[in-house]
Protein backbone atom coordinates (compact mmCIF):
# COMPACT_ATOMS: atom_id res chain seq x y z
CA UNK A 1 0.00 0.00 0.00
CA UNK A 2 1.29 3.47 -0.91
CA UNK A 3 2.42 5.49 2.12
CA UNK A 4 0.18 8.44 1.26
CA UNK A 5 -2.77 6.06 1.40
CA UNK A 6 -1.52 4.60 4.66
CA UNK A 7 -1.51 7.99 6.40
CA UNK A 8 -5.28 8.15 5.95
CA UNK A 9 -5.47 5.55 8.72
CA UNK A 10 -5.98 6.91 12.22
CA UNK A 11 -3.07 5.05 13.82
CA UNK A 12 -0.68 6.45 11.20
CA UNK A 13 -1.94 10.01 11.71
CA UNK A 14 -1.39 9.52 15.43
CA UNK A 15 2.13 8.31 14.69
CA UNK A 16 2.90 11.37 12.57
CA UNK A 17 1.61 13.68 15.30
CA UNK A 18 3.70 11.81 17.85
CA UNK A 19 6.73 12.28 15.58
CA UNK A 20 6.18 16.04 15.60
CA UNK A 21 5.71 16.23 19.36
CA UNK A 22 8.81 14.15 20.00
CA UNK A 23 10.85 16.24 17.56
CA UNK A 24 9.98 19.44 19.42
CA UNK A 25 10.95 17.97 22.79
CA UNK A 26 14.14 16.36 21.50
CA UNK A 27 15.37 19.51 19.78
CA UNK A 28 14.39 21.93 22.53
CA UNK A 29 15.52 20.03 25.61
CA UNK A 30 18.17 17.88 23.96
CA UNK A 31 20.12 21.02 23.06
CA UNK A 32 20.10 22.11 26.71
CA UNK A 33 21.10 18.61 27.82
CA UNK A 34 24.18 18.63 25.59
CA UNK A 35 25.06 22.25 26.36
CA UNK A 36 25.01 21.51 30.09
CA UNK A 37 26.79 18.15 29.69
CA UNK A 38 23.92 16.34 31.40
CA UNK A 39 23.72 13.32 29.10
CA UNK A 40 24.59 10.78 31.78
CA UNK A 41 22.20 12.37 34.28
CA UNK A 42 19.45 12.30 31.66
CA UNK A 43 20.07 8.58 31.24
CA UNK A 44 19.59 8.10 34.97
CA UNK A 45 16.31 10.02 34.91
CA UNK A 46 15.10 8.02 31.90
CA UNK A 47 15.76 4.65 33.47
CA UNK A 48 14.29 5.73 36.80
CA UNK A 49 11.07 6.38 34.85
CA UNK A 50 10.66 2.62 34.47
CA UNK A 51 9.50 2.54 38.06
CA UNK A 52 6.61 4.81 37.11
CA UNK A 53 5.69 2.57 34.19
CA UNK A 54 5.51 -0.38 36.57
CA UNK A 55 3.42 1.73 38.95
CA UNK A 56 0.97 2.51 36.17
CA UNK A 57 0.54 -1.14 35.26
CA UNK A 58 0.18 -2.19 38.91
CA UNK A 59 -2.51 0.38 39.76
CA UNK A 60 -4.05 0.29 36.27
CA UNK A 61 -3.59 3.88 35.16
CA UNK A 62 -1.69 5.39 32.23
CA UNK A 63 1.94 4.22 32.57
CA UNK A 64 3.18 7.51 31.12
CA UNK A 65 1.59 9.36 34.03
CA UNK A 66 3.53 7.13 36.40
CA UNK A 67 6.68 7.66 34.35
CA UNK A 68 6.20 11.43 34.64
CA UNK A 69 5.90 11.20 38.43
CA UNK A 70 8.99 9.00 38.78
CA UNK A 71 11.03 11.05 36.30
CA UNK A 72 10.26 14.33 38.04
CA UNK A 73 10.95 12.85 41.47
CA UNK A 74 14.26 11.32 40.36
CA UNK A 75 15.38 14.45 38.52
CA UNK A 76 14.60 16.85 41.37
CA UNK A 77 16.08 14.53 44.00
CA UNK A 78 19.24 14.09 41.95
CA UNK A 79 19.60 17.82 41.39
CA UNK A 80 18.87 18.81 44.99
CA UNK A 81 21.28 16.30 46.53
CA UNK A 82 24.00 17.19 44.04
CA UNK A 83 23.62 20.88 44.87
CA UNK A 84 23.08 20.73 48.61
CA UNK A 85 24.89 17.66 49.87
CA UNK A 86 27.63 17.35 47.29
CA UNK A 87 27.09 13.65 46.63
CA UNK A 88 28.98 12.47 43.57
CA UNK A 89 26.80 12.75 40.48
CA UNK A 90 27.79 9.36 39.09
CA UNK A 91 26.85 7.67 42.36
CA UNK A 92 23.43 9.33 42.32
CA UNK A 93 22.85 8.37 38.72
CA UNK A 94 23.69 4.75 39.45
CA UNK A 95 21.45 4.58 42.52
CA UNK A 96 18.44 6.21 40.84
CA UNK A 97 18.97 4.27 37.61
CA UNK A 98 19.05 0.91 39.41
CA UNK A 99 16.39 1.81 41.97
CA UNK A 100 13.86 2.98 39.41
CA UNK A 101 14.39 -0.06 37.22
CA UNK A 102 14.13 -2.40 40.21
CA UNK A 103 10.86 -0.85 41.41
CA UNK A 104 9.42 -1.10 37.92
CA UNK A 105 10.43 -4.74 37.49
CA UNK A 106 9.00 -5.75 40.88
CA UNK A 107 5.70 -3.96 40.28
CA UNK A 108 5.39 -5.57 36.86
CA UNK A 109 6.08 -8.98 38.40
CA UNK A 110 3.29 -8.36 40.91
CA UNK A 111 0.84 -7.20 38.23
CA UNK A 112 -1.44 -10.02 37.06
CA UNK A 113 -2.23 -10.56 33.40
CA UNK A 114 -0.36 -10.12 30.15
CA UNK A 115 1.34 -6.77 29.56
CA UNK A 116 0.90 -6.54 25.80
CA UNK A 117 2.56 -3.18 25.11
CA UNK A 118 5.29 -3.31 27.75
CA UNK A 119 8.09 -3.69 25.21
CA UNK A 120 7.02 -0.47 23.48
CA UNK A 121 8.10 1.47 26.57
CA UNK A 122 11.54 -0.14 26.48
CA UNK A 123 12.26 -0.03 22.75
CA UNK A 124 9.64 2.36 21.38
CA UNK A 125 6.69 1.85 19.05
CA UNK A 126 5.74 4.96 17.13
CA UNK A 127 2.77 3.30 15.42
CA UNK A 128 1.23 2.22 18.73
CA UNK A 129 0.80 5.64 20.40
CA UNK A 130 -2.77 6.02 21.72
CA UNK A 131 -4.70 9.29 21.65
CA UNK A 132 -4.53 9.62 25.44
CA UNK A 133 -0.73 9.67 25.27
CA UNK A 134 -0.84 12.29 22.51
CA UNK A 135 -2.80 14.62 24.78
CA UNK A 136 -0.25 14.17 27.57
CA UNK A 137 2.67 14.67 25.17
CA UNK A 138 1.07 17.80 23.69
CA UNK A 139 0.41 19.29 27.12
CA UNK A 140 3.98 18.70 28.25
CA UNK A 141 5.32 20.20 25.03
CA UNK A 142 3.23 23.35 25.42
CA UNK A 143 4.46 23.76 28.98
CA UNK A 144 8.11 23.28 28.00
CA UNK A 145 7.84 25.70 25.08
CA UNK A 146 6.36 28.39 27.32
CA UNK A 147 9.02 27.95 29.99
CA UNK A 148 11.92 27.99 27.53
CA UNK A 149 10.44 31.02 25.73
CA UNK A 150 9.93 32.98 28.95
CA UNK A 151 13.25 31.98 30.57
CA UNK A 152 15.40 31.65 27.47
CA UNK A 153 18.10 34.14 28.54
CA UNK A 154 18.23 32.74 32.06
CA UNK A 155 18.63 29.16 30.80
CA UNK A 156 21.40 30.29 28.45
CA UNK A 157 23.14 32.03 31.34
CA UNK A 158 23.30 28.95 33.56
CA UNK A 159 24.23 26.78 30.58
CA UNK A 160 27.40 28.71 29.82
CA UNK A 161 28.56 30.37 33.04
CA UNK A 162 26.81 29.64 36.33
CA UNK A 163 29.20 31.83 38.30
CA UNK A 164 28.42 34.84 36.13
CA UNK A 165 24.70 34.05 36.30
CA UNK A 166 24.85 33.93 40.09
CA UNK A 167 26.75 37.23 40.20
CA UNK A 168 23.92 38.80 38.20
CA UNK A 169 21.45 37.74 40.86
CA UNK A 170 19.88 34.84 38.98
CA UNK A 171 18.47 31.97 41.11
CA UNK A 172 20.95 29.44 39.73
CA UNK A 173 19.85 26.48 41.86
CA UNK A 174 16.17 27.02 41.08
CA UNK A 175 16.92 27.30 37.36
CA UNK A 176 19.05 24.16 37.52
CA UNK A 177 16.21 22.22 39.15
CA UNK A 178 13.79 23.65 36.59
CA UNK A 179 16.04 22.40 33.79
CA UNK A 180 16.03 18.93 35.35
CA UNK A 181 12.23 19.05 35.53
CA UNK A 182 12.11 19.96 31.83
CA UNK A 183 14.38 17.01 31.07
CA UNK A 184 12.08 14.71 33.03
CA UNK A 185 9.05 15.91 31.05
CA UNK A 186 10.91 15.48 27.77
CA UNK A 187 11.89 11.94 28.74
CA UNK A 188 8.22 11.04 29.10
CA UNK A 189 7.47 12.43 25.64
CA UNK A 190 10.31 10.50 24.02
CA UNK A 191 9.67 7.18 25.76
CA UNK A 192 6.70 6.17 23.63
CA UNK A 193 8.59 6.62 20.35
CA UNK A 194 12.16 5.47 20.98
CA UNK A 195 11.79 3.69 24.33
CA UNK A 196 13.71 4.09 27.58
CA UNK A 197 16.76 2.30 26.20
CA UNK A 198 17.34 4.80 23.38
CA UNK A 199 16.09 8.06 24.90
CA UNK A 200 19.62 9.40 25.39
CA UNK A 201 20.40 8.94 21.70
CA UNK A 202 17.48 11.09 20.52
CA UNK A 203 18.42 13.76 23.05
CA UNK A 204 21.99 13.95 21.76
CA UNK A 205 22.17 13.01 18.06
CA UNK A 206 19.97 15.80 16.57
CA UNK A 207 21.69 18.58 18.59
CA UNK A 208 25.08 17.09 17.73
CA UNK A 209 24.23 17.23 14.02
CA UNK A 210 22.80 20.75 14.24
CA UNK A 211 25.81 21.84 16.29
CA UNK A 212 28.06 20.97 13.36
CA UNK A 213 26.26 23.55 11.26
CA UNK A 214 25.81 26.47 13.67
CA UNK A 215 26.95 27.60 17.12
CA UNK A 216 23.85 29.62 18.00
CA UNK A 217 21.86 27.92 20.74
CA UNK A 218 18.53 29.07 19.32
CA UNK A 219 19.41 27.86 15.84
CA UNK A 220 20.63 24.55 17.19
CA UNK A 221 17.29 24.08 18.94
CA UNK A 222 15.40 24.75 15.71
CA UNK A 223 17.76 22.64 13.62
CA UNK A 224 17.74 19.77 16.09
CA UNK A 225 13.92 19.76 16.13
CA UNK A 226 13.82 19.65 12.34
CA UNK A 227 16.41 16.86 12.23
CA UNK A 228 14.58 14.88 14.91
CA UNK A 229 11.34 15.26 12.95
CA UNK A 230 13.04 13.99 9.80
CA UNK A 231 14.49 11.01 11.66
CA UNK A 232 11.16 10.21 13.32
CA UNK A 233 9.23 10.22 10.05
CA UNK A 234 11.97 8.18 8.38
CA UNK A 235 11.88 5.68 11.24
CA UNK A 236 8.09 5.55 11.01
CA UNK A 237 8.25 4.66 7.31
CA UNK A 238 10.92 2.01 7.88
CA UNK A 239 9.03 0.59 10.86
CA UNK A 240 5.81 0.25 8.87
CA UNK A 241 7.20 -1.24 5.68
CA UNK A 242 9.85 -3.53 7.16
CA UNK A 243 8.08 -4.42 10.44
CA UNK A 244 11.04 -3.37 12.58
CA UNK A 245 11.28 -1.56 15.90
CA UNK A 246 10.74 2.15 15.32
CA UNK A 247 13.12 3.32 18.04
CA UNK A 248 16.07 1.40 16.65
CA UNK A 249 15.28 2.54 13.09
CA UNK A 250 15.14 6.20 14.16
CA UNK A 251 18.40 6.09 16.08
CA UNK A 252 20.30 4.13 13.43
CA UNK A 253 19.17 6.67 10.82
CA UNK A 254 20.44 9.41 13.13
CA UNK A 255 23.83 7.75 13.53
CA UNK A 256 24.19 7.42 9.76
CA UNK A 257 23.16 11.05 9.23
CA UNK A 258 25.69 12.21 11.81
CA UNK A 259 28.42 10.23 10.04
CA UNK A 260 27.47 11.87 6.74
CA UNK A 261 27.53 15.35 8.30
CA UNK A 262 31.01 14.70 9.66
CA UNK A 263 32.22 14.21 6.10
CA UNK A 264 30.78 17.49 4.81
CA UNK A 265 33.48 20.15 4.20
CA UNK A 266 31.38 22.94 5.69
CA UNK A 267 30.45 21.07 8.86
CA UNK A 268 33.78 20.84 10.64
CA UNK A 269 32.90 23.09 13.55
CA UNK A 270 32.80 21.24 16.81
CA UNK A 271 30.07 21.41 19.39
CA UNK A 272 29.42 18.95 22.15
CA UNK A 273 28.69 20.98 25.21
CA UNK A 274 31.67 23.30 24.98
CA UNK A 275 30.21 26.45 26.44
CA UNK A 276 31.17 28.71 23.56
CA UNK A 277 27.94 29.27 21.65
CA UNK A 278 26.29 32.60 21.16
CA UNK A 279 22.63 32.98 21.95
Amino acid sequence: MHFFNVIQMEFMRNALLASLLVAIAAGLIGTLVVANRMVAMTGGVAHAAYGGIGLGYFFQFNPLTGALFFSLSAALAMGYIRRRIGERADTLIGILWAGGMAVGILLLDLTPGYKSDLMSYLFGSIIAVPVSDLYLMAGLNIGMLLIVFLLYKELIAISFDETFAASRGLPVTALYLLLLALIACAVVILVRVVGLILVIALFTIPPAIAGRLTHSLGRIMLGASAIAGLLNVGGLVLSYYFNITSGAAIILAGVLLYAIVLLLPGAKRRWGGEKTMAA
